[in-house]
């Protein structure tokens, strides 16, 4: 660990600077402390060190060996372990990772003394000059989003960057790298403490429940949180919405939205913004509308039919030519863990979904699945609601696998609809799943739950599913 008083001298509050570290009352610096430190952290810190703020980074858990190093590197003071309560609570400003709760008991103390708490995301708008940015928010189907806006830019030849909730920090990248252009996957979780960030292009693909435990089961606050995404919009600005989402509809009618509206939609004609009817797209953004059919989408499914209208329209916002978009659209992959297909073995499909952590991204899943399905669910419940895929369980699952530590709730739900098998890995559960199947039948592992019982993340779980089909 970096000797935090041979790198924190002048470590006492002074006022935050809005424009970056250097501009504060009495000549000192801006004192910041990180909180967390993961990418979303340590990307915080290497820019708040580049601008000049006086900066520690403390993390009550250990910090994986690469983030270390490069902290060392940098001549940036930690602290891994523990809490320096009496450093953390003289700092002018605080940027709480995402990942980081509102009832730890640390944000409480540092809310009560009236300190500023902002995202990192905040942090990196602050410093990233005149680029643009084109931030994607939504319950599902962000990913995907997000990376298809980027495959448009690069093919229509602009330089940009993909950042946020997606790889690298938004911080890291404006420090390390700044682009013209960021396409940004957001979180709730990222929009809850931000006050200044301002997208040049908003979108918000759907509201549905999810992380409600970290919202004191309210719908109303995950949906309000979403919406802070256009909240310093001017009109100049682009929203591009989900209008057939009757959350965000209902939403609408209480919020003043400055920006130009963008609606996409499959069940009305709109002036502007985007539309499939009879299994056609128009974009339509003020200059000539592109058109294609839906079967030329490289993404397939009702759900990715609206992930690329909203990608469409972004592109479109961005003046890229309409045969450039047309290209992206047929040329983009699928991505990993999200409907990947990993392997045929013996006649049965297996499909890697493992970036399905809420119920809603489990049923668009099950809703593009077109032969009998062997499901493979479960991890950490967020308070989940199983009601609402058990249509498309009866409709197309013939068993269910269930891969956690806890299963009672998955079991209770569906035990009387379908077989339920319970394991506890991912070796297990693909061989249980593999002998629930028959020739011509899929086996699907699109868990509906966080993986952070059994699992680093969702990118470990897919990992391991997928040696484990490579092991049958």
């Amino acid at each position: 660990m970096i000797n935090l008083s041979q790198h924190n001298s002048g470590l006492a509050p002074t006022s935050p600077s809005t424009g970056g570290g250097r501009g504060e009352a009495g000549g000192g610096r801006t004192s910041l402390v990180v909180l967390g430190g993961g990418e979303s952290g340590v990307g915080a810190a290497i820019l708040a060190k580049k601008e000049g703020y006086d900066v520690v980074l403390m993390d009550e858990g250990s910090l994986k060996a690469g983030y270390r190093s490069e902290l060392e590197a940098a001549g940036i003071a930690f602290l891994e372990g523990s809490i320096d309560g009496e450093k953390l609570l003289a700092a002018a400003e605080v940027v709480k990772s995402p990942g980081i709760p509102e009832k730890n008991e640390w944000v409480k103390k540092i809310r009560a003394k009236g300190i500023p708490v902002i995202s990192e995301i905040e942090l990196a708008y602050r410093h990233k000059g005149d680029s643009r940015i084109i931030a994607i928010t939504g319950s599902n189907g962000k990913t995907t989003t997000t990376s298809l806006i980027y495959h448009i830019c690069k093919v229509g030849e602009l330089d940009c960057a993909l950042v946020g909730n997606i790889g690298y920090s938004f911080a890291r990248q404006v420090a390390e790298d700044p682009k013209p252009l960021y396409v940004c996957e957001i979180s709730s979780f990222q929009l809850d403490d931000i006050l200044t960030f301002r997208p040049d292009v908003a979108v918000l693909l759907n509201i549905t429940e999810d992380h409600l435990d970290r919202y004191n089961y309210q719908f109303e606050n995950y949906a309000a949180a979403k919406f802070r995404i256009m909240m310093n919009q001017l009109p100049t600005d682009h929203f591009i919405y989900n209008e057939d989402d009757e959350v965000i509809v209902n939403h609408l009618k209480h919020n003043s939205i400055t920006a130009n509206q963008l609606p996409i939609t499959m069940k009305k004609e709109v002036a502007k913004g985007a539309q499939i009817k009879d299994n056609e797209l128009q974009v339509k953004t003020g200059n000539e509308p592109l058109e294609m059919s839906v079967y030329d989408f490289a993404l397939k499914g009702k759900h990715n039919q609206y992930n690329t209208m909203a990608a469409c329209v972004a592109g479109s916002t961005m003046d890229i030519r309409k045969n450039k978009i047309r290209e992206a659209v047929q040329t983009f992959s699928s991505l990993e863990h999200r409907m990947e297909p990993v392997l045929t073995v013996r006649g049965v499909d297996f499909i890697n979904d493992s970036k399905a952590t809420n119920v809603n991204s489990t049923w668009y899943a099950l809703e593009s699945m077109t032969k009998p399905t062997v499901l493979i669910m479960g991890g950490v419940d967020k308070g989940n609601d199983y009601s609402l895929i058990m249509e498309l369980i009866q409709e197309k699952v013939k068993t269910i696998v269930c891969m956690g530590t806890d299963n009672s709730k998955i079991e209770a739900a569906f035990k009387d609809v379908v077989p339920v098998v319970s394991t506890g890995n991912a070796e297990d559960a693909v061989k249980a799943a593999f002998a629930a199947a028959v020739p011509g039948d899929a086996v699907l592992m699109s868990p509906a739950c966080a993986s952070f019982d059994l699992f680093r993340n969702y990118e470990d779980r897919g990992t391991q599913f997928k040696n484990a089909v490579k092991n049958l």
